[in-house]
């Protein structure tokens, strides 16, 4: 197991998760991001693995959001997480003030399908169905 692996299988021990496989590639190869997207031209912040530990601890993530882990967001006030109340967790946005997870803003299934969407999209701010119901 490399050095990396170990550190990722520390960092998922701490939250009491298993991560998605392409996050878990994604750690290992590019490891962290932090620019403007063209053409969406919104800004995109992954978090490294080291610091995933202390910005989910400082702001106390756990607590407001049960079963969140946040990985990046815009910079911002939006925080980037990963919603493990389900068993395939989605990344939605949770706004830094937001007291529960009434507020969070699905963003996608995975971090593969955020990276390959987000420079068209960039962030969706509200979470309207548009099916007709």
């Amino acid at each position: 197991m490399s050095s990396n692996e170990d550190q990722i299988v520390q960092v998922e021990h701490h939250f009491g998760v298993r991560f998605p496989q392409d996050y878990r590639d994604f750690l290992g190869t590019t490891g962290s991001l932090s620019q403007f997207l063209p053409p969406a031209d919104d800004f995109l912040v992954i978090d490294a693995l080291d610091e995933l530990i202390g910005i989910n601890d400082a702001g106390e993530f756990q607590k407001r959001f049960p079963g969140a882990v946040v990985i990046g967001g815009d910079g911002s006030r939006e925080l980037l997480a990963y919603d493990f109340r389900q068993d395939t967790p989605a990344l939605v946005t949770l706004d830094v003030s937001a007291e529960d997870w009434s507020s969070a803003i699905h963003q996608a299934a995975s971090l593969s399908t955020l990276l390959d969407q987000f420079p068209q999209t960039g962030w969706k701010w509200d979470d309207t169905d548009p099916t007709p119901s």
